[in-house]
């Protein structure tokens, strides 16, 4: 069964956003204590049950950010990216966040990625 994509205006985003902002803290958190581990075993890692057990957990957590319509963005662990789809002047977009941002105020088009952000237009940041 294909499911509907949630489509976020910048207030529902930005309304979700402080359970977001934990989540993504906690599969950071996860990712960084697996690099640690992954180093203190000079790579030799893949069956370390610590690291499988992270794993499962960012996993989860990257879930849970589905669950609620968002998706994770970040596969190198560092910065924390999360995509709200949303529609802009007519067109699917998705609202973009990073982990170091206190507020959602860029957008960019569905193929366009990271390096096309915009700021959102005033008018949608109006309640």
């Amino acid at each position: 069964m294909e499911t509907q994509t949630k489509y976020f205006t910048p207030q529902e985003a930005k309304k979700a956003l402080p359970l977001v902002k934990r989540i993504v803290r906690d599969i950071l958190n996860c990712a960084y204590e697996a690099r640690m581990i992954s180093r203190s075993l000079n790579g030799k890692f893949e069956d370390d049950i610590r690291i499988l057990e992270l794993k499962e957990k960012i996993h989860e957590y990257i879930k849970e950010l589905e669950d609620l319509g968002c998706q994770f963005k970040d596969w190198n662990f560092e910065v924390g990216l999360v995509d709200f789809p949303s529609v802009i002047n007519g067109k699917e977009v998705y609202l973009c966040w990073r982990s170091d941002e206190d507020d959602i105020r860029y957008y960019h088009g569905i193929n366009e990625g990271y390096v096309g952000r915009k700021l959102i237009p005033e008018e949608y940041l109006e309640i």
